[in-house]
């Protein structure tokens, strides 16, 4: 699963006996799943669209830092509230302060771009309107650490990851200074699915992956997310409890 979390809000309430109407599709959409913020860059625009094609919509975005406090610096968002007609596109910038260069300049740094939708007040009784809100993650990637598109995709860099088997769970060794998130595995690349949550490992971190070790094999498959929200695949050797990653590519 992408790491987008939807929260419903409840933006209206009239309650007339137990009847209720309820109109709970997105309105508002978002162009990608996750945005990356590269070192050097003044601003950057997301494109923002009302898939409702018969009312307008209020926008409101905003940033959050790691621990979901909003903030305006060093990272703000422009505009904080706009009006989308309906079934039309429009566009929010984000964009740095000077607070951008007290950041660490060797290691990503985590934030969380929300995109919430306001529907127009409804006049029509016993209605619920729901609101729905959009919630990413940002990275700031520092320009000393800049990938470009094809190490942003599937870049070599994600082979310095190793695994280290803990007991009965392994244990996912980052030493990049990227974030890496894990959202599937297997014993084989067409093996069943290993259950487990995903998993974010901080760059130079680790992260437990909930699972047994013992479903995974010898030769475990992960699953991660690059930057375009895509999903390849590293493919695991063991020796003990020691693993090392291989990129898998895919054939052209």
């Amino acid at each position: 699963m992408f790491t987008m979390k939807k929260t419903v809000f409840a933006a209206a309430l009239a309650l007339t006996g137990a009847l209720t109407t309820q109109q709970a599709f997105a309105a508002i959409a978002l162009d990608r799943t996750r945005v990356v913020y590269n070192g050097g860059e003044k601003s950057i625009s997301l494109s923002i669209s009302n898939e409702n094609k018969n009312l307008p919509y209020l926008a409101q975005a905003w940033i959050e830092d790691a621990q979901g406090n909003k903030i305006t610096s060093p990272l703000n968002v422009l505009p904080p509230v706009q009006r989308i007609e309906a079934g039309a596109k429009s566009q929010v910038k984000v964009q740095a302060s000077p607070a951008l260069a007290s950041l660490p300049q060797d290691k990503e740094t985590l934030f969380y771009f929300n995109l919430r939708e306001i529907p127009p007040r409804s006049n029509k009784p016993n209605t619920l309107q729901i609101a729905l809100q959009t919630r990413i993650k940002l990275f700031y990637r520092p320009a000393a650490i800049a990938l470009d598109q094809t190490e942003a995709a599937t870049g070599d860099w994600v082979e310095k990851v190793t695994l280290t088997r803990q007991g009965d769970k392994f244990v996912v060794n980052n030493p990049t200074p990227y974030f890496l998130t894990i959202v599937e595995g297997a014993a084989s690349i067409k093996g069943k699915a290993v259950a487990f949550e995903p998993v974010m490992v901080s760059p130079k971190g680790s992260a437990t992956i909930e699972a047994s070790a013992s479903l995974f094999g010898n030769s475990p498959v992960l699953t991660y997310v690059n930057d375009y929200g895509g999903r390849p695949h590293l493919q695991f050797s063991c020796n003990g409890a020691s693993c090392t990653a291989k990129l898998l590519k895919e054939k052209n």
